[in-house]
């Protein structure tokens, strides 16, 4: 019987638009792309691979189950730990994004805040 006690390596998250999600990771997050395609853009996240697949080529990973839209509600969030919240916060903000929740104290410590990706993603960034 295999074991699950490996760690998550990659995280393939389906986008309409690589050029905002490129422009976005380039201008706010300032991370580097580590790969890229025509289909796909992938970023190093520590030891994640973040890879953002155009949603046209998600039926080979994923058919035959649907690939959801954007628009249909938030399934999930991923969530990075930054050394300043109020700091990352008000550059995305600065760069037209809107800000879900936050910045914020929650009850169990971190503060945090959270904003949706141009593809539609939910991110949460806690200290």
């Amino acid at each position: 019987m295999s074991s699950w006690a490996g760690k998550v390596d990659a995280i393939t998250l389906f986008a309409e638009d690589l050029d905002s999600v490129k422009a976005f990771f380039a201008d706010v997050v300032e991370l580097p792309i580590l790969f890229e395609d025509a289909d796909s853009v992938v970023y190093k996240v520590g030891d994640l691979l973040l890879n953002y697949l155009r949603v046209g080529e998600a039926d080979d990973l994923v058919g035959p189950a649907p690939v959801g839209d954007a628009a249909s509600g938030v399934r999930f969030q991923l969530t990075v730990t930054v050394e300043d919240v109020e700091d990352v916060a008000r550059r995305i903000v600065d760069a037209g994004t809107v800000l879900l929740r936050g910045p914020e104290v929650r009850s169990w410590g971190p503060t945090t805040a959270t904003f949706r990706d141009p593809a539609g993603h939910v991110w949460e960034i806690a200290s």
